[in-house]
């Protein structure tokens, strides 16, 4: 850098100069190059084979070839003649079968081929000028001669290329040198001059001086444009002398009309208090009437006709991320994205003044999905047409909607469930009662029963013997413990039809998810088409959960119903890519004790997860399920326990059900 600084700053004539120089010096190494290689190629190519050809066609004569065909000796006599040749690097004599009789190296030793048949590959890879000769022999086959040309170069050659470059380069020097002295007559001196004359003009400031224009160049017309300069300056002076003098002049007129100025001023002053205070006041209420608009829980923002921003809350600030710098004067879409698809909306209400709602849009709000109502106003006053948004968060507001419908549908069904369970109770008793009847009419403690069965002619004993082969009290077992069971469902059916008083008992959590799991494994692989005992069962229970307020068989008849479900949804996998797996889940959160059960079935899509909990419906095949079970479990952990239950699912991945159950001390009575 610094000699390439040096190299900027140097004068005009030396850049020329040296810039010659370089020039001057380039062209006389390559002539010099072109000059050297030209000879040795014209050596190598031309006076090399040349003197191998002669010195061939000497040795191939009869009288020699027959001598150096003779022995090994007297062919490494011939040779040895050939040692003060210049041009020979090396040659090798082959006798008639193509073997080497003798050789001659000059120099370091060249691997020659020992074979007359290896002589192509060696040539292949020599660079040195070679020739064979045929040495003929009378009395049989001829032999060969291989010659090899020296590449080394006589010291003439390099002294004759030596002596034409000292002149050539003597020739640049003085050709340099009468080149320099011209250019410093016709462009240094000349810019010098100018360099004078601009010093002088400088140091004196008389611009009438003038440059001698010179040669017919740039320099000359350099000269001219300096002159053209000094012109204009003249003029310039004698321009701000008049100006000075029209200055003086101003300033006697200005100082009378100061003193009118000041009266104005006075007059100016009480007029800017005046407004100040007016100020003040407008700014302070638009500050209020700001505050008021940041502390509405709605998002408000107000657009001109062209749709940028005018007016922006906090409101809209949290919810779009953008701040109230950035918004204004800014595109509603680039301020405010997510209200990009209602340009036309906007557009509208700006050009036809009507109001435009939209019921409900989705965005997302700290990485979760919110509901939100938009309302657009017209605005029409004297700073111009616009639009006035408001954007609500309804999420709360259909939240609240949707509890309202499924509490409305848990009452009807609950009046429904009263209705059944009262028209089943009269079947089911007259079943009990039979079944309890049989037996006693089976007992041979009863007299009227042995009495009976003499007049018949069969005995008590013969019967309780046929009975017991075909399993017949085993069967009157199952329909007494089946209808025993349906009572205990109608029951619960009755329980949930209407609110009593029922006494809440501590419940141990993982023993009830034991027997449930001990139930669903004795009954499902029964009456269903998969086998509950084949699944998987993950269980991870909360050593330092305790027990929760609760009526026991309620609890299990949801968490039956919950591995009920699984195990069908895993049923239902159209691939076994894995086993089939169910984990039940035990943990404090917080004044809660939470049961998940989680499963890897087929899962649900997000329009069923909604409707999973309302009654009658069902995603199973006709005859296979009322939609009755999950409304049941809903109702019995949110009204008869104050829990709370939610499902997550993925479609294809499994479904998750959590069960909270408050863990509060355990009054005497629970009125429900």
């Amino acid at each position: 850098m610094r000699l390439r600084q040096r190299l900027e700053n140097l004068p005009v004539g030396r850049k020329l100069l040296a810039a010659l120089l370089v020039l001057l010096a380039a062209v006389m190494l390559v002539a010099n190059l072109a000059f050297i290689s030209a000879a040795y190629w014209i050596t190598q190519q031309s006076m090399a084979p040349q003197a191998l050809h002669t010195l061939g066609r000497l040795i191939a004569s009869p009288t020699l070839s027959k001598e150096a065909l003779h022995s090994s000796a007297s062919a490494e006599a011939l040779l040895k003649r050939l040692d003060d040749y210049a041009p020979l690097r090396a040659a090798i004599i082959y006798d008639s079968n193509g073997n080497s009789l003798a050789q001659l190296q000059r120099g370091e030793k060249l691997q020659l081929p020992q074979q007359l048949s290896q002589l192509q590959n060696w040539r292949e890879t020599a660079f040195r000028t070679n020739l064979l000769v045929d040495l003929p022999h009378p009395s049989g086959r001829p032999g060969a001669l291989l010659l090899v040309a020296s590449s080394e170069l006589p010291g003439a050659f390099y002294t004759g290329t030596l002596t034409a470059s000292l002149v050539i380069l003597a020739f640049s020097v003085l050709l340099w040198l009468l080149v320099a002295r011209q250019i410093k007559r016709l462009v240094t001196k000349p810019i010098r001059r100018l360099e004078e004359l601009s010093r002088q003009v400088t140091r004196e400031e008389n611009y009438a001086l003038r440059a001698n224009r010179g040669n017919q160049d740039e320099i000359g017309s350099l000269a001219d444009a300096f002159n053209t300069m000094l012109m204009r300056m003249e003029a310039r002076e004698q321009q701000l002398k008049r100006a000075r003098d029209d200055a003086q002049q101003a300033f006697d007129q200005a100082q009378s009309l100061a003193e009118e100025t000041r009266h104005s001023n006075r007059k100016l002053e009480l007029e800017v208090q005046v407004r100040s205070k007016i100020e003040k006041k407008l700014t302070g209420f638009q500050n209020y009437l700001n505050s008021i608009i940041d502390s509405m829980p709605s998002a408000l923002i107000a657009l001109d006709e062209q749709l940028y921003v005018t007016q922006w809350n906090q409101e809209a600030s949290a919810l779009s991320g953008t701040r109230l710098e950035e918004a204004l004067s800014q595109p509603i879409f680039l301020a405010f994205p997510p209200l990009k698809p209602f340009l036309a909306q906007l557009k509208r209400t700006a050009e036809q003044h009507r109001v435009e709602k939209i019921e409900r849009v989705t965005w997302h709000k700290d990485e979760e999905p919110h509901h939100y109502a938009l309302t657009f106003y017209p605005l029409v006053g004297g700073a111009g047409r616009g639009v006035v948004i408001r954007i609500d968060d309804i999420t709360q507001r259909l939240a609240l909607e949707e509890m309202m419908v499924q509490s409305e549908k848990m009452l009807s069904v609950g009046g429904l469930a009263a209705g059944m369970a009262h028209e089943i109770n009269n079947p089911l008793g007259a079943i009990l009662h039979n079944v309890q009847n049989i037996r006693r009419r089976l007992s041979p403690g009863l007299e009227k029963n042995v009495e009976q069965a003499e007049q018949a002619g069969v005995s008590l004993e013969a019967i309780e013997h046929y009975m017991e082969a075909r399993e017949i009290p085993r069967l009157l077992d199952g329909i007494q413990q089946a209808g025993q069971r349906a009572a205990k469902i109608v029951s619960h059916m009755l329980s949930f039809s209407r609110r009593s008083d029922r006494q809440l008992s501590p419940c141990d959590l993982p023993a009830l998810i034991d027997q449930a799991l001990e139930i669903a494994g004795n009954d499902f692989d029964l009456t269903d088409s998969f086998d509950f005992k084949k699944l998987e069962i993950v269980r991870q229970y909360d050593p330092l959960l305790g027990p929760v307020a609760g009526t026991a068989n309620e609890l299990e008849q949801v968490l039956l119903n919950l591995l009920k479900n699984a195990a069908q949804a895993i049923h239902q996998r159209d691939e076994d890519t894995e086993p089939g797996r169910i984990i039940l889940r035990t943990r404090q959160a917080g004044n809660w004790a939470e049961v998940q059960v989680e499963d890897n079935g087929t899962g649900m899509s997000e329009a069923v997860r909604k409707r999973i909990f309302e009654p009658f419906f069902t995603t199973k095949e006709v005859g296979q399920g009322t939609g009755l079970g999950l409304a049941v479990s809903y109702f019995i952990i949110t009204n008869n326990h104050k829990g709370q239950m939610e499902v997550h699912s993925t479609p294809g991945q499994g479904t998750c059900f959590t069960l909270r159950l408050p863990l509060a001390s355990l009054p005497d009575h629970t009125g429900l």
